[in-house]
């Protein structure tokens, strides 16, 4: 009987999963961006918007998309995520332009809005209780098989068949199966109960402080991945003179050890203390900033690339898992909340920009990179506290 039980969860989990992974196409911003910024002769402060106009649409539709699932449920609010996503991966196959790209990452952002607000709460319905962290770890591995993939197609495509955007139709396909695979797949969802939350309510929940300090801190990692999704391989072409198509290796590089940190953190989280691994992560980050700043040697920056991959590998699973928890009559709300903090999505890049173009060099974007880390710093004593 709890072989069958078992059986019956793998099958809900397996095209959530698939879902986590299309998740994961956000992330083909920061290579797509330096081929873009090459492709148009953009300034740095220029060519972040593209990944800002990704993440800006965290700000607008969060909370929104939190109580569109208590509409419509979660399941349909994924399936609609993934219909957007669809078609945001459409639009450069019809039509590449300056315009057109920003059009497509808008589209994107929106579609990855609502998927990172509702695919969440939608596992909790599949996984329960101190299994949870670990399950969302697992979402963020596969999610992150495609955050690494994306550069390594990207240059794949760019040096066989001539057009480093065939990774675009490629993903497409992907979103399109996964439309199809959840779509066909029934998940009971519990009942949200009472009447929907409006936007202030929602928003009153930062007046926690556990809940203020959870956003802040996923502002910061998401800062932080995006803002070394982007710079990774700037620093190699500034410092060592790297073409961008091997210079794009960062980037993979990243996700490699993101990747490898959220496989493990799948298995540690299941068996050890949470606050005591966001500790051990944070640690690696700050080792990691350090060696970005002093280092100019291809091998010891790619070690400093690495120790920040694995370090912000977990540091999102945690974060979100403990706001649930801690409110777990609103997961919905929460959710929309902690999603919301994608914005510093938007927030660091731009300012990562300004700072990189005033000083003629990725220091800048650096400088901004080692704010977040910092909070992460405090927000590891809170979480102790707490």
């Amino acid at each position: 009987m709890n072989t069958i039980k078992q059986e019956k969860v793998f099958l809900r989990v397996v095209p959530v999963m698939l879902a986590f992974f299309a998740m994961g196409f956000v992330d083909l911003v920061g290579i797509a961006t330096n081929y873009v910024k090459a492709d148009f002769d953009l300034s740095d402060t220029v060519a972040n918007l593209f990944p800002s106009m990704v993440f800006f649409w965290f700000l607008i539709f969060s909370v929104p998309t939190g109580m569109l699932m208590n509409k419509i449920g979660r399941r349909k609010t994924v399936l609609l995520s993934l219909v957007v996503t669809a078609a945001a991966l459409l639009i450069p196959v019809v039509s590449y332009s300056f315009v057109s790209m920003l059009i497509s990452f808008s589209l994107l952002g929106i579609g990855n809005t609502l998927m990172q607000v509702s695919i969440n709460p939608l596992l909790s319905n599949i996984v329960k209780g101190d299994k949870l962290a670990s399950s969302l770890t697992l979402g963020q591995f596969v999610k992150a098989i495609a955050s690494f993939t994306a550069p390594l197609i990207a240059a794949w495509a760019a040096a066989s068949l001539g057009d480093w955007k065939l990774l675009f139709p490629i993903f497409m396909a992907v979103a399109v199966l996964a439309t199809l695979w959840l779509g066909i797949t029934q998940i009971k969802e519990e009942e949200t109960g009472g009447k929907t939350s409006t936007f202030l309510q929602c928003f009153a929940l930062l007046g926690d402080k556990t809940i203020l300090l959870s956003f802040l801190g996923i502002m910061c990692h998401v800062g932080i991945d995006v803002g070394v999704n982007v710079t990774a391989p700037k620093i190699l072409m500034e410092r060592l003179g790297m073409p961008l198509a091997d210079a794009g290796f960062a980037t993979s590089l990243y996700f490699l050890f993101r990747t490898i940190g959220c496989f493990t953190g799948a298995f540690v989280l299941a068996r050890y203390s949470a606050k005591k691994f966001f500790a051990i992560s944070v640690a690696l980050m700050v080792l990691s900033m350090a060696g970005l700043f002093i280092f100019n040697n291809l091998t010891f920056i790619y070690i400093s690339i690495a120790l920040v991959g694995l370090g912000n590998s977990n540091i999102f699973p945690i974060i979100l898992s403990k706001a649930m928890l801690y409110m777990p009559e609103k997961k919905n709300e929460v959710s929309g909340l902690m999603i919301m903090g994608l914005f510093g999505g938007t927030v660091f890049p731009l300012l990562m920009g300004l700072l990189s173009d005033t000083m003629a060099s990725q220091t800048g974007a650096l400088i901004v990179l080692t704010v977040g880390v910092v909070y992460l710093i405090f927000l590891t004593f809170k979480l102790k506290k707490g």
